[in-house]
């Protein structure tokens, strides 16, 4: 029987204008992960904050990103019956290199995180649903790319194209979506109940076995170098 674990992702969402004011709620969204992949598919931040190093992952880079105003997509919050605990697990993802930065799809989720590189192995972290379906506009002809660079297709591209400053922020693609089997953790803030949930942060390596954290309290990412574990599997070789 497949197990399935529930996570709840935590970010905080600022709305343009709205940021400079006030903070908006955590929402809380469903992460389902099985224990085994099961095939293919396919915020803003608050005042910059030093991320939690209270775990044994080491932040490869110390240069705090700024403060940049953007807008996520998120589903309702869910009805919850239990406390969020930390999860260990391998899920299938997609992954495509740009310029300032990469996407990832996460089979589990269906969401689209968006990583904007803002310094050297750190910057703002969004999320998207993917909202593409087949026989809709897989990419747009009348965006050519310069030479050497890949306008992203399907629901990268549909992200790239509608979400707010994407494009501008992440640049072109610099090389085609790769999908690949992953290592990834979820931690819940400390002192996470039902009634309560805690922002709290995320692992999950690229498919080169470069490890990510992500920041709920503040939409943010880093590069980190992992030394309290051993991958269980390496990710896939992409093939081009």
């Amino acid at each position: 029987m497949t197990r399935k674990l529930v996570l709840f992702v935590a970010v905080v969402a600022a709305l343009g204008a709205l940021a400079a004011a006030c903070a908006q709620a955590p929402v809380i969204v469903y992460i389902v992960v099985t224990a085994t992949p099961t095939g293919v598919g396919g915020e803003p931040a608050a005042p910059t904050a030093t991320a939690d190093t209270s775990t044994t992952a080491v932040v490869a880079s110390s240069t705090p990103a700024p403060t940049v105003q953007v807008t996520l997509e998120r589903t309702a919050s869910p009805q919850v019956s239990a406390a969020p605990t930390v999860t260990v697990r391998q899920i299938y993802v997609a992954e495509q290199p740009f310029q300032r930065g990469r996407m990832f799809w996460l089979e589990p989720t269906g969401q689209i995180w968006v990583m904007i590189e803002t310094a050297p192995g750190v910057g703002l972290w969004q999320v998207y649903e993917d909202r593409f379906r087949e026989g809709d506009l897989e990419f747009d002809a009348a965006l050519v790319a310069p030479e050497g660079l890949l306008q992203p297709i399907r629901g990268f591209g549909l992200v790239w194209r509608t979400g707010e400053n994407v494009r501008q922020e992440i640049g072109w693609a610099t090389d085609i979506e790769v999908g690949f089997v992953s290592n990834y953790e979820y931690h819940p803030g400390e002192g996470s109940t039902p009634a309560n949930f805690v922002p709290g942060y995320h692992f999950m390596q690229n498919q080169y076995g470069d490890w990510y954290r992500f920041n709920e309290i503040n939409g943010t990412w880093q590069t980190v170098t992992r030394t309290d574990i051993v991958p269980s599997a390496t990710p896939n070789t992409p093939t081009g």
